[in-house]
């Protein structure tokens, strides 16, 4: 198996259309690199609103809870 270029700067050269090629690689990388990022930000939104919602209805149901609580101690026997 042979090398379809005899060096490194011959590869990076790209038989003279370089500016096409690496303009392409880095515009097509970017929008990807992009897209990981706003879904790596929207993923840690996501969950820390679902923590957040947990948490208030975790802080209803102990409130509830204690009023109902409250009201047992209340009524006459």
């Amino acid at each position: 198996m042979t090398p379809f270029f005899d060096s490194w700067q011959a590869f990076f050269a790209m038989g003279g259309y370089a500016f096409y090629v690496w303009l392409s690689v880095a515009l097509t990388l970017l929008p990807l690199l992009g897209l990981v990022l706003h879904t790596r930000l929207r993923r840690r939104a996501l969950f820390g609103e679902i923590r957040r919602h947990q948490a208030r209805e975790q802080r209803i149901r102990r409130a509830q809870q204690a009023a109902d609580d409250d009201n047992r101690e209340s009524e006459p026997v």
